[in-house]
């Protein structure tokens, strides 16, 4: 039991203290341009669709809880008789 544990150990402390790493591309530069840009696109919406869905579930979940919260004051400012 105690052999696996220290194998588990070595292996773990192996792989993160690992200097072969992978190589990621520099996307900076591309993101820079395409934010950058001047096309009349807001630049909360230039991301694409996911920027687009999450701005309009955003604005959806705003707009129902100033709803939610007018009616609460409404009827906490009349209250039902009994």
């Amino acid at each position: 039991m105690f052999r696996h544990i220290l194998a588990f150990q070595h292996v773990s402390r192996r792989t993160v203290a690992s200097t072969a790493r992978r190589q990621v591309d520099n996307k900076v530069p591309q993101n820079q341009k395409r934010f950058q840009e001047d096309n009349g696109v807001p630049v909360y919406l230039k991301g694409g669709t996911s920027d687009a869905l999450l701005y309009r579930t955003t604005m959806a979940l705003t707009v129902m809880g100033v709803g939610y919260v007018v009616y609460e004051l409404v009827k906490a400012a009349f209250p039902q008789k009994k």
